[in-house]
């Protein structure tokens, strides 16, 4: 439970008291090209800190958004650094001198060694390279609101930073969420082996002008149909704005280490009204709706017949991952409030009309 005493007043959704970083200070911020990373560096930019260091993968590959960023602040002193985590090399390059770590960078494969090496193997890469630099105060790492289990939680329960952490992630047949996890055990080891100062972070679903897929807590596309699940449910959507803003916060605020943030927006729409508007005014999509309770009976038939066949029908439809994404929760953002004096900055009904026309423009063009 955190310390109501730690609360920090703000006027403004960003601006924190003391902060623990100076405006020219030297930051990082891995997978900086990405679709939150490249908002977070120009958050960083737009408040007046003057010294990001971008790490990408390839400046030849998915950069153009970075760098037609970077030329609106031709007064800032930003490095675009090629590199890859999965070199102790790079990872040592990447973190000297830096005093805050925006560690945004995870694999998205959808094998587990694959997850593990290009999540976990470089996140234990970056933190080696962190303590050879001796020099970092915060280091945040950006995981996932997908981490945590409802299996033992009533529907509509409120989902919070206090639940607990998915048990069962490899029978959840989900890679992205096994590594995430393992990347979070593997900052809370450093943190208390080594002391480096660290903060976690776990947005929902992110969305905005840039994403070009719907959340799968929407429903999914199988079998040549969309399968519209969730009806009644709140989707946890978090704006990439509002997203990027909490994170550089999470970065700059003193007495914070230690802890972590679920990242939310206000407002919260359920999965039919999404629907609803993605229907009107992106495409008049066709689709089934498919109430909880059925697609749990569907998902469990599932995982028996994958069990009887002995591993040659994988358990993509399980109890877990239809529990974890369509059972239906409530969730909160006032810790990331009281102690972050975050606010969203962009309203839903703002921001989901400008996503909806990125879609449309999407299906157009």
């Amino acid at each position: 439970m955190y310390d109501m005493a730690q609360t920090i007043v703000s006027s403004d959704s960003f601006t924190s008291s003391s902060p623990i970083l100076a405006k020219d200070d030297l930051v990082l911020v891995t997978g900086s090209n990405g679709f939150i990373g490249t908002e977070l560096v120009a958050v960083l930019l737009e408040r007046g800190f003057t010294r990001v260091r971008c790490l990408v993968r390839s400046t030849a590959h998915r950069t153009e958004r970075l760098l037609r960023l970077l030329e609106r602040f031709p007064g800032a002193r930003v490095e675009v650094l090629e590199g890859n985590l999965q070199s102790r090399a790079d990872a040592t390059m990447a973190a000297a001198g830096v005093r805050v770590v925006f560690h945004l960078a995870a694999g998205m494969e959808k094998s587990f060694p694959g997850s593990y090496l290009n999540t976990v193997v470089t996140t234990r890469n970056l933190l080696e390279g962190v303590l050879q630099a001796g020099t970092v105060k915060r280091f945040v790492n950006v995981s996932s609101l997908a981490v945590y289990s409802n299996r033992h939680l009533r529907r509509h329960a409120l989902l919070d930073e206090n639940c607990a952490l998915e048990s069962a992630p490899v029978e959840r047949e989900e890679p992205y969420v096994y590594a995430k996890l393992k990347q979070d055990e593997l900052v809370l080891e450093y943190g208390a082996k080594f002391r480096i100062p660290y903060v976690i972070v776990r947005p929902g679903a992110v969305y905005g002008p840039g994403k070009s897929e719907i959340t799968g807590r929407i429903g999914i596309g199988t079998f040549g149909i969309f399968l519209h699940l969730g009806g009644r449910n709140r989707i946890p959507f978090t704006h990439v704005r509002n997203c990027a803003d909490a994170i550089a916060l999470a970065g700059i605020t003193p007495a914070i280490d230690g802890q972590t943030f679920n990242i939310i927006d206000d407002d919260l729409p359920t999965s039919r009204q999404f629907m609803s508007g993605y229907r009107n005014h992106v495409t008049r999509m066709k689709y089934i709706p498919m109430p909880y309770r059925l697609f749990y009976i569907f998902c469990a038939l599932w995982e028996k017949r994958s069990r009887s066949s002995e591993g040659q029908l994988p358990a993509v439809f399980n109890r877990y991952k239809c529990a974890a994404y369509w059972k239906g929760n409530r969730y909160s953002n006032q810790k990331l409030k009281d102690l972050l004096g975050w606010r969203p900055s962009v309203p839903y009904r703002e921001g989901v009309r400008a996503y909806y026309a990125y879609l449309r423009k999407l299906k157009v063009s």
